[in-house]
């Protein structure tokens, strides 16, 4: 199995469709956690944490470095769900917020997405 920078590496930019895009059609079976008109959440499937879920926007932005500045009120209503929805997830304690850009940010799906990673103590640095 590849590693996540492996996948980053291989992962084109640009490249069209995403497993994201079909999640948010529905083609992919997907339980959220949280939806409204702008953006859902569910939990990753390859947990990096006790609690790890995803927060993206419905809208096709392909990573954050090429984001439009109309685009801030979106990134910030997902940081909005992110605490919401780790409030529900009980992660009272605290929380880390990380969204990878680009090969060397070790991004390997090019849909912005927004990890939210809690429930154990988080290390610093982080990579």
């Amino acid at each position: 199995m590849a590693s996540e920078v492996e996948k980053a590496q291989e992962a084109v930019p640009g490249s069209g469709d995403t497993i994201f895009g079909k999640i948010l059609r529905k083609e992919i079976p997907c339980n959220f956690i949280y939806e409204d008109d702008k953006c859902v959440a569910f939990h990753d499937i390859n947990a990096q944490a006790p609690v790890h879920f995803l927060v993206i926007p419905k809208k096709a932005i392909p990573q954050l470095s090429k984001c439009d500045n109309d685009d801030e009120q979106l990134l910030g209503h997902m940081m909005v769900v992110a605490k919401k929805v780790a409030k529900e997830q009980n992660l009272s304690k605290g929380f880390r917020l990380v969204i990878n850009d680009g090969p060397q940010g070790c991004q390997s799906v090019y849909h912005l997405h927004m990890h939210v990673l809690g429930g154990r103590q988080m290390g610093w640095p982080p990579g």
